[in-house]
């Protein structure tokens, strides 16, 4: 059986989050989203996701931030990585990659773009591949 690989959008715009949803959901990937840096940290407390989608300017805590402490509570817990894509505007590649950040998307981003960068680090829907880090997702629910 299959393991669909669950993602974490984090993205204070209604509108590109709401872009970006459909096209994961076109692609096959069940998403769930969160606001703000503060909300996505609570999120990953209580949820596993294969990948996370950061924006970097947000209200509350922004994306460099929320990524510093993802990565710690990672860390502590003794989770394994979960990759994260900066999603900006900006091209501050160094900046992403300090705050822990493993890839970026500049936006807007086309669905050609984030189906290619999703299968740098995801396994292709539908592929019997799958990371072991994928094996504990559980829950798949579609919060839109």
């Amino acid at each position: 059986m299959d393991v669909i690989p669950l993602i974490l959008i984090v993205e204070d715009d209604d509108t590109l989050r709401y872009v970006v949803v459909r096209q994961l959901r076109k692609l096959g990937y069940p998403a769930h989203y969160a606001v703000n840096g503060r909300e996505a940290l609570r999120m990953v407390k209580e949820h596993s996701y294969s990948l996370i989608l950061m924006d970097i300017m947000m209200p509350a805590m922004d994306g460099f931030e929320a990524t510093a402490q993802i990565r710690l509570f990672e860390q502590q817990q003794g989770q394994e990585h979960t990759p994260i894509i900066a999603l900006t505007a900006y091209q501050d590649k160094a900046r992403c990659a300090e705050a822990g950040m493993d890839d970026y998307l500049f936006k807007p981003v086309t669905m050609d773009e984030l189906k290619k960068k999703l299968s740098e680090w995801l396994p292709l829907n539908g592929s019997e591949s799958l990371p072991k880090a994928l094996d504990k997702h559980d829950e798949r629910a579609d919060f839109l």
